[in-house]
């Protein structure tokens, strides 16, 4: 509501428009200790956007018209979330604790809660706000974090210019006086009913908030040691039972007055049957902890991990810098705000041992979640409709349920291998601003590109295999997405060790085969990578990891039917879109018949013919990076027993993207998986062109300048929904403009035509904008694209999209940016008049329409509707895609090689300006 207007600034979303439309962001939200507002914006715009922010804290207008427009957009977003297992358990830990306790609300909002209820009452709900906002937004209360370019002092000097009219009625702090549970809330077994086919335990303790010893840690202590994957944990030993897919361990609703322990488990259908050994082998691990003493080694490793994160953390984007600041200054002393825990120091084990006492059998909840429930419970969460039903557990039960562990052999973890202790700069040669060609083989390329921008001691390792037999079938497809979840797998106990030490890895299905990727500290990130080829190069499957990671993935695909509507409308886009992509159906039915050796017999299929595609940056050494790859090719192509063969030219795997015809209309219409769901959605894409840098420039200029018109027409006006969003679209090199609705207000039909009306006043809007502001949006969409990397990671996910998409334009930023400099208005309004204008002859158009159970009917209606001209109905995506021709593919054979050579000595030769 704040964001609206205000009275120095009375034009409703003005302030959004203002943002957005110079290059930034702006977003709230509502923690269990603050309120956060925020926003980002270009360097140049930044003293405005200032001042429109601090006049929401001085005199916002709060008009009644926008409080009622904003509790449909807070209903819409509550709508969307009715069928998320994660806030439906979420709201159920609240519903189960003291009713006069804050923790105990409706957490979100919605239409019933913040109208029907009130005018039943006779509360007027603006009022209301207001009274809200007076008794609780003084200055004593709040903290500002400005993060800019100018200099302190400046900065300084800008804050209490804008900020100084802020009243402050000195208004005390809310403390909870009284703890959320009691024993009436503990000592239960909640059963669930989730709305996905999963099953999970959590274990829930109150615990004294870790916030309170930040600098002890005691909390992050047991986390670690509760929450660790490798051998010996409790997660390898329940992994190794079949019992288990996922363990994670977290502190929630922390503040400085209470706060909760929770142990999350998603089960196999074998650990759903096992749930009590399951939470006796938790137990027992406690004590373990218990028994074997709080060791300072296990901190000490702890500590220094943090620290060396600390001082060689990357740069993140200012927002959320920002945002993180301003919270951490509600809890931490001054010193610490830009540190928070991130520097444990004081090693207090008796402290921990007192947090280790609160993990309990008696202080706890266990909450069950599994579809087996269904029909089985008696109660009912008020706001989202959750089943559930609640078991007692007295101290005697729960010290009999404690009997009987399982004789497995827990035991803590063993010093970390992996923690980096050489974290000295390579010295590179010569100054490389673009990546270059470092080698070329039959077997693969190599692009390498040092770090001359960050000065920090990590490195990144990319490497695609390109594998005809991986990707041309349906089957193949899914063999290979189940050969790298079971290698992922595989590599769990030891890669953990190297996450913890910050040294990740990665491992993917790709539309030509899989990826694998390394990155972190440089100095053990070559052990992890060879660990992982060596997993690659020996890979067997175990029959009994097998069976779990098959049912794993066969609940994946069947869970898809409960995802957002709008999420399978932009699934069916895609799959219209793409040569190379198949029904889920076919799919799950391939899945499920799947026996292990059928795995054991594609893997050295699928091996024996690639091509790999490498990209190795950051604080590595030209050498090494050859001697890495050397090394690949040794495992893979050239030592004694070679695994694989390279590819003649015309294997070489491509997925092109499907042309669509001008002056078209396609729409694919379908109901929604998920009866239970009401809400439809729509996903219209608009096909414009291939990648050309004086296209590409205009249709991102259109984007920048319609983006907050159709939010706030679409979404603040009409109210069609929460999630109203116009973004580009980017399939291989096709680009495009999508919009994405979801409604429960209309139908898919009647959304299309909302976004075709947009259009046509957007086309007014455009033929009507005024020469200053074209340039003023011009250059804000410039300074967007000049604005440097902020970390290794962001400038590597630039340069491997050139790479593995096979446009090698590593100096497009360049080039976009002088074709944006020599871009007129007229011949932006001539690109959207033959690409997106209604009508155009040149337009083509996908509408992917998704059908909620509140539109069923209207469903019905339009498939018995005469398709009129213009238009063409798809039924049969398969026969569609058959039909049509494909466009031309960047990555398309050997013959891109010869591109490689002469695009890197360009860059070379440029790589000094």
């Amino acid at each position: 509501m704040l964001f609206f207007a205000s009275e120095k600034y009375p034009l409703e979303d003005s302030f959004l428009k203002y943002i957005t439309e110079h290059g930034g962001g702006t977003n709230a939200f509502t923690s269990s200790r603050d309120t956060n507002y925020h926003f980002d914006v270009n360097a140049d715009s930044f003293e405005e956007a200032l001042d429109r922010f601090a006049q929401f804290f001085i005199k916002p207008l709060l008009s009644e018209d926008a409080v009622e427009r904003e509790i449909k957009a807070v209903d819409s977003e509550n709508q969307k979330n009715l069928l998320s297992d994660t806030w439906r358990l979420n709201q159920l830990c609240k519903h189960l604790s003291k009713d006069s306790h804050p923790f105990h609300k409706f957490g979100t909002g919605n239409r019933d809660s913040l109208e029907v209820r009130p005018k039943s009452n006779g509360v007027n709900v603006r009022d209301e706000l207001i009274k809200f906002y007076k008794e609780h937004y003084s200055a004593n209360l709040m903290n500002l974090v400005v993060y800019g370019k100018k200099p302190l002092d400046k900065l300084q000097a800008l804050v209490e210019d804008k900020f100084q009219d802020i009243r402050n009625i000195e208004q005390s702090c809310f403390i909870f006086s009284d703890q959320p549970l009691s024993l009436e809330h503990l000592q239960m077994l909640i059963r669930v009913v989730p709305i996905c086919d999963d099953h999970a335990i959590k274990v829930e303790w109150p615990i004294t908030p870790g916030i309170r010893h930040y600098k002890e840690i005691p909390t992050e202590y047991l986390g670690h040691l509760i929450g660790h994957e490798g051998e010996g944990s409790l997660f390898y030993i329940l992994k190794k039972l079949g019992w288990a897919t996922s363990l994670w361990t977290d502190e929630y609703s922390s503040n400085m007055d209470f706060a909760f322990f929770q142990v999350f488990i998603d089960l196999t259908d074998a650990g759903q049957e096992h749930m009590e050994d399951i939470v006796r082998l938790l137990f027992k691990y406690i004590d373990l902890i218990r028994h074997s003493g709080i060791c300072k080694w296990i901190f000490d490793e702890m500590a220094a991990i943090s620290k060396m994160a600390f001082h060689y953390q990357d740069k993140t984007p200012p927002l959320g810098y920002s945002v993180g600041i301003a919270s951490n200054m509600t809890i931490f002393p001054t010193r610490d705000w830009l540190v928070t825990s991130s520097l444990p120091s004081e090693f207090n084990p008796s402290l921990i041992r007192t947090m280790l006492e609160e993990l309990s059998p008696t202080n706890c909840r266990i909450f069950w979640a599994s579809k087996n429930f269904d029909g089985q419970t008696d109660l009912v969460e008020p706001w989202y409709g959750t089943a559930y039903s609640i078991e007692r557990l007295t101290e005697s039960s729960i010290k009999k349920w404690m009997e009987g562990v399982p004789d497995e052999n827990l035991h803590l973890p063993v010093p970390n291998r992996f923690i980096a202790s050489d974290v000295s700069l390579k010295k590179v040669q010569e100054k490389v601003k673009f990546p270059v060609l470092l080698r070329k083989s039959p077997y693969s390329l190599l692009w390498y590109k040092p770090d001359t921008m960050f000065s920090v001691p990590k490195a990144s390792v990319t490497i695609r295999f390109r594998c005809p037999n991986a990707c041309y079938s349906l089957e193949a497809g899914v063999l290979t997405d189940i050969f790298t979840w079971l290698l992922s797998d595989y590599l769990n106990e030891c890669a953990y060790y190297a996450d913890l030490a910050d040294l990740g890895y990665n491992i993917s299905s790709t539309s030509s085969g899989f990826q694998i990727s390394v990155g972190g500290y440089n100095h053990k990130l070559r052990i992890l990578l060879e660990t992982v080829l060596e997993h690659i190069a020996k890979f067997e499957v175990k029959p009994d990891r097998f069976s779990v990671i098959k049912e794993r993935m066969i609940k994946n695909y069947q869970n898809f039917k409960f995802e957002e509507p709008c999420s399978q409308a932009l699934h069916y886009c895609s799959s219209i879109l793409t040569e190379r992509s198949w029904p889920l159906t076919e799919e799950l039915e391939i899945l499920m018949q799947l026996e292990p050796k059928e795995v054991s017999n594609f893997t050295p299929t699928m091996l024996s013919r690639a091509f790999l595609e490498c990209l190795v940056a950051g604080n590595i050494e030209s050498q090494e990076a050859e001697s890495i790859i050397q090394n690949v090719e040794d495992i893979f192509f050239t030592g004694p027993n070679p695994i694989c063969k390279p590819l003649f030219p015309s294997q070489y795997p491509t997925n092109r993207v499907i042309k669509l015809d001008e002056g078209m209309s396609y729409f694919h219409s379908t109901e929604g998986l998920n009866p239970d769901n009401k809400s439809s959605a729509l996903v219209h894409y608009i096909q414009i062109h291939q990648d050309d840098y004086t296209s590409n420039v205009k249709l991102q200029l259109l984007s920048l300048i319609a983006k907050q018109e159709a939010f706030h027409q679409l979404r603040s006006v009409e109210q069609l929904g929460y999630i109203t969003t116009l973004e580009q679209r980017n399939d291989q090199g096709i680009r495009g403009l999508q919009f994405t609705i979801q409604s429960t207000l209309k139908d898919p039909k009647q959304v299309d035509s909302r976004v075709e009306e947009f259009l046509r006043l957007f086309e007014s809007k455009l033929y009507e904008m005024k020469n200053d502001e074209f340039e003023s949006k011009v250059n804000e969409l410039i300074a967007v694209k000049l604005e440097k990397f902020k970390n290794l990671w962001e400038e590597c996910d630039f340069y491997w999209a050139e790479i593995s998409g096979g446009t090698f334009k590593f100096d497009r930023i360049k080039y976009e940016v002088s074709a944006l400099r020599q871009l007129t208005q007229p011949e932006l309004i001539k690109f959207f008049d033959e690409h997106i204008k209604v009508g155009s002859p040149k337009k083509k158009t996908l509408s992917v329409r998704v059908y909620g159970s509140s539109h069923t009917s209207e469903f019905t209606a339009e498939r018995t509707e005469t398709v009129g001209p213009g238009s063409i109905r798809i039924d049969d995506i398969l026969s569609f895609k058959r039909s049509r021709p494909l466009y031309g593919c960047f990555t398309g054979g050997f013959n891109y090689m010869q591109s490689c050579r002469i695009r890197t000595s360009t860059t070379a030769a440029e790589s000094d300006e």
